[in-house]
């Protein structure tokens, strides 16, 4: 899942560029509204940190404003040191899905980013699954029936979008996007190395049906062979 931050006080922004990126998040950085708007314009990103006081045109109110007005319904959490109920109401009502005071715990950013990213499904657990596959984006545990799945942070990401998005044809392109972040080093051939991984370990050790088929030419699907 990928994430735009932006934050002016830059020793913040890569400490949670750091945090989030070992969470198994891709996350990019920019430290002005200006900067942040266009980014946030132009990429496909799942979720929106956006610091409520910001140098250039606009402020975070501002820069929620825009893209509401735009009709962009990515979700959005706002950091500011302003603590009031006004301050909080403001942000909220311009289009804001929740608010952290600084300074804050990054645990609890992170349960805070997990909720809000559980808000598009319709399914009230944590867990994500199809059939006997399973992932818990908390612990990061990956199981098959009741086998345990040693995954990296980067293929844990990967099968956490194709679960997200089972049962649907999801396009090289749009993986890369969501998966890596903008200065990624990532070759032509980089998703299918990694989809490769991923079916070293969820598909051929197990007996079962695979889980992961290739539409040539349209992309992934982790769910029903068509």
């Amino acid at each position: 899942m990928r994430i735009l931050v932006i934050e002016d006080e830059e020793k913040l922004a890569r400490a949670l560029k750091k945090g989030l990126e070992q969470e198994t998040f891709a996350v990019d950085l920019e430290f002005d509204s200006d900067s942040g708007l266009a980014a946030a314009e132009a990429g496909q990103y799942d979720l929106f940190i956006f610091d409520r006081m910001l140098p250039g045109t606009l402020d975070g109110i501002g820069i929620v404003k825009a893209l509401r007005s735009r009709h962009i319904i990515t979700p959005i959490l706002l950091l500011t040191a302003k603590d009031s109920t006004a301050d909080k109401v403001v942000g909220l009502n311009a289009g804001a899905d929740d608010y952290l005071i600084k300074p804050f715990a990054f645990e609890e950013l992170l349960a805070r980013i997990h909720a809000l990213l559980r808000r598009p499904t319709t399914e009230p657990q944590t867990t994500l699954s199809y059939q006997d596959l399973s992932l818990e984006p908390h612990s990061h545990t990956v199981r098959r029936g009741d086998t345990v799945i040693v995954l990296t942070a980067k293929e844990f990401a990967l099968l956490e979008y194709l679960l997200r998005h089972k049962d649907t044809t999801v396009s090289k392109e749009t993986l890369m996007t969501h998966v890596w972040d903008f200065d990624a080093d990532i070759l032509p051939n980089t998703v299918e190395v990694y989809i490769g991984y991923l079916r070293n370990k969820i598909d051929k050790p197990f007996s079962g049906k695979n889980l992961i088929h290739t539409r040539r030419g349209f992309g992934y699907k982790l769910g029903a062979e068509s």
